[in-house]
């Protein structure tokens, strides 16, 4: 799989999950056995419309060549998806939600792996 092409799986993901956040955040989160109060509900929609940004940001990246800005970009997101995948696993390892839980926690690993090999690893793009 190429830089362009996992962008664009990211994006995909990222838009689906903000907007339904946005949204639909009180049918998403109680899927994952969590519920919400009004406060966390904007909270909830907050983050859903930083990752429908992420998402648009991931998509127009996507066409990118090799560039300083690029390089800052992944570096942003994989920064962002570690400091993600640190906090679902510590939430998750403290008992929050239920196990569909552990689904996002590996969906943030793979995302922050994926990032941080086409920023560190990959010399090819």
């Amino acid at each position: 799989m190429n830089l362009s092409l996992f962008l664009k799986i990211k994006s995909v993901i990222s838009v689906f999950f903000g907007l339904t956040m946005v949204f639909l955040s009180s049918y998403l989160l109680p899927i994952y056995g969590m519920s919400l109060d009004p406060d966390g509900t904007v909270m909830a929609q907050w983050s859903g419309a930083c990752l429908t940004g992420i998402g648009i940001i991931c998509w127009y990246s996507s066409s990118a060549g090799k560039s300083a800005l690029r390089d800052g970009i992944l570096l942003a997101l994989f920064i962002c998806d570690t400091i993600a995948f640190v906090a679902t696993l510590m939430g998750k390892l403290s008992g929050m939600g239920n196990a569909l839980v552990w689904s996002v926690v590996a969906l943030w690993f793979v995302l922050a792996l994926g990032l941080g090999y086409y920023r560190f690893a990959n010399k090819a793009e």
